[in-house]
């Protein structure tokens, strides 16, 4: 079986690809080889027994995605994206690489004729824009609030109609914010999540921009894992036409992480946390959703963090080691 990851030097990316070379199969099939495109080139991970192969290219220039899939790979999973402040920030770049780069692979595939892959598209819960409902389910329209979830709520449409028409296997799986995301800040406007918990427990002062009553929707970058390998392993024809799930979550408040995080590593770690407002980042995050119920991603197998701790507990074993500076 040969996979095709597209952003596979990004955090998930690197993680599924780490997964599979622990793993060897995929859906009970061999891997024999893994190509991991980005902007940068992936690192090959330790001890795979499949033949791993970088490719450094722009998924958004003419020809890249041709060149890419010449030799049809079974699975895609798509992950490149420009994330969402930058893509606020930076109109054309946005359109260029989460949406010009999509259709480019979509069509690339359609025309390679007589070839149909599993593709795995990772869209966000972005699509989504205010107002809402309580809990947001399964039916609730998409009239997303920033350039990044209309870019994303395209690709779902584009995805569900080649998909429909027999190009390709599709589907569309709407990531929570994935948190605690290991390493460094990246520009999402949703890095914040992630930063008041990793930077405190590494002992480094962090900087939440918004209220501590922002109610948000969170899973682990383990879970992101296990929802990408469920989706490309899945009986699609449970899905039915609808191609765009939203994933499993847990739903809580800044106030709520906090407080996880003090109940799991103490007052300490929890007074690294600088409050200092920005009016830029409260407005983008004001759009966006807080809580779902996704009874159909539940129904058709995927599962998520039942608590706060327990993503804070996953982040400490699976990124620190098991520690954290007290």
């Amino acid at each position: 079986m040969h996979i095709l990851v597209l952003g596979g030097a990004g955090m998930a990316g690197r993680k599924f690809i780490e997964r599979l070379a622990r793993d060897g199969q995929l859906g009970g099939k061999t891997i024999a080889k893994i190509t991991a495109q980005d902007v940068v080139a992936a690192q090959a991970p330790a001890g795979a027994a499949f033949a791993f192969e970088a490719v450094v290219s722009d998924l958004a220039v003419p020809g890249q995605a041709e060149a890419l899939i010449a030799s049809r790979p079974e699975l895609i999973v798509h992950l490149a994206a420009v994330v969402s402040g930058e893509a606020e920030a930076d109109f054309e770049k946005g359109y260029r690489i989460n949406l010009d780069g999509t259709r480019f692979l979509f069509e690339a595939i359609r025309l390679a004729g007589g070839y149909k892959p599993r593709l795995v598209f990772t869209s966000s819960v972005a699509v989504f824009g205010a107002p809402f409902h309580e809990k947001i389910e399964d039916e609730f329209f998409t009239t997303p609030l920033t350039s990044y979830g209309t870019q994303k709520a395209i690709c779902e449409l584009l995805l569900s109609d080649y998909s429909r028409r027999g190009f390709f296997d599709g589907i569309s799986i709407r990531f929570p914010t994935i948190c605690v995301r290991p390493g460094t800040p990246n520009k999402a406007a949703s890095g914040f999540f992630s930063n008041i918990i990793r930077e405190p427990l590494n002992g480094i002062e962090a900087v939440l921009p918004v209220s501590d009553q922002v109610r948000h929707w969170h899973a682990s970058p383990r879970s992101a894992v296990n929802f990408l390998i469920h989706a490309s392993t899945m009986d699609l024809g449970a899905v039915g036409p609808r191609r765009a799930l939203t994933m499993p979550g847990y739903s809580c408040t800044v106030a709520e992480q906090i407080e996880s995080l003090r109940k799991v590593a103490g007052d300490n770690v929890v007074a690294r946390i600088k409050r200092v407002p920005d009016p830029v980042i409260d407005k983008i995050v004001e759009g966006w959703p807080r809580n779902f119920d996704p009874q159909r991603a539940l129904s058709l197998g995927f599962k998520a963090e039942s608590s706060f701790d327990e993503i804070i507990r996953i982040h400490i074993e699976d990124e620190l080691g098991g520690n954290f500076v007290k």
